[in-house]
């Protein structure tokens, strides 16, 4: 993914599309960090020192991976779950699908536009860290570090499972 990103309209669009998401009583758990321009650099920093203080052997190849996803991708939508563990309705369970709903909404839309789009996780979104740096809190879980730009390579075509394989039809039957 490269540039040229999403304008500002466009970004503003795919934040609307995210608060549409499915949301067990409105909890509204989501929370969105926008990191580009500057800041791109800036959190390829962050993500370096946290996976430092994690592996400090960790290799130069790894922290350069890192380094360079971030200067490539002209943006990057930080999509968190802010959780209420005491809701007495919504168990902490369903406000992370909320916020993974959202981040979904968030490539679907980035995707009408003609834009690419991926979501990754990995050590950096349990990082208390990278939590801490992007203003989050502590108990907030990070669902989806979703990047977005210009696909520069027709997408590779991606086996799809048989859905078969993972459905059942219940018939009504307890035992």
């Amino acid at each position: 993914l490269g540039e040229p990103g999403p304008s500002d309209d466009e970004l503003r669009e795919f934040l609307e599309a995210a608060v549409t998401a499915p949301d067990h009583g409105a909890v509204r758990p989501w929370r969105f960090v926008v990191v580009r321009g500057g800041a791109r650099e800036a959190l390829g920093e962050l993500f370096t020192k946290s996976l430092l203080k994690r592996k400090p052997d960790a290799d130069e190849a790894t922290i350069e991976k890192d380094r360079e996803r971030m200067r490539q991708v002209p943006l990057l939508i930080v999509v968190a779950a802010r959780i209420n563990p005491n809701h007495p309705k919504v168990p902490p369970v369903e406000q992370i699908v909320g916020a993974g709903l959202a981040a979904q909404a968030i490539l679907l839309a980035a995707q009408s536009k003609g834009y690419g789009g991926v979501m990754l996780t990995g050590d950096h979104a349990y990082d208390p860290n990278v939590k801490q740096g992007l203003g989050l809190e502590e108990t907030d879980e990070i669902v989806a570090f979703t990047y977005i730009g210009t696909t520069e390579n027709e997408p590779r075509p991606k086996k799809r499972p048989d859905p078969d394989k993972f459905t059942t039809e219940w018939n009504g039957s307890t035992g």
